[in-house]
């Protein structure tokens, strides 16, 4: 009886983490894994796995303002940094996954330590294709809090009118 209740018990809490109800959870740790596979191929530096997790035609939104890049101009960035064996390491610390009501489309949410930009978010859509989860857009971003919020802003404010003037 313990041992029925203790599943029931996982299962509710699985499902409420995932935001899905128990036959959801099996898709958010497919999910999960292809997150996972995409941050482990950046911190190894390899540039095939890392890129086959995308759609050809995703999208990768970085820290900066300016970086909006396809897959291919993304790729076209990192190779440098790939070919010199030199990726970059994001660990989640947490994940939240939704799905459309279709199943083939599902968003999430994670946050990640990096040890060069500390905690950051990563959100983004990964649709279902035939070869499995692929990323569709990424989004990197670095949650900053808001009672510095002001003094970024003001920063930010302060780089882009020197870049002008440049």
């Amino acid at each position: 009886m313990r041992t029925t209740l203790l599943v029931i018990g996982l299962s509710l809490a699985a499902s409420r983490f995932f935001g899905q109800s128990p036959d959801g959870v099996f898709a958010a740790g497919a999910i999960g894994s292809v997150l996972d596979g995409f941050h482990s191929a950046a911190a190894a530096a390899d540039e095939e796995k890392y890129f086959s997790y995308f759609t050809p035609d995703a999208v990768f939104l970085g820290t900066d303002a300016t970086e909006r890049w396809t897959r291919e101009q993304f790729r076209r960035w990192a190779h440098p940094y790939f070919a010199s064996g030199k990726g970059w390491t994001y660990r989640a610390t947490t994940r939240w996954v939704s799905f459309a009501p279709d199943r083939r489309v599902a968003w999430f949410d994670e946050l990640l330590e990096s040890a060069s930009y500390g905690t950051c978010r990563g959100s983004g859509v990964l649709v279902a294709t035939d070869s499995g989860w692929k990323i569709a857009q990424y989004d990197l971003s670095i949650p900053i809090p808001n009672e510095i919020a002001g003094e970024i802003v003001r920063r930010i404010e302060e780089s882009a009118k020197t870049k002008k003037g440049s």
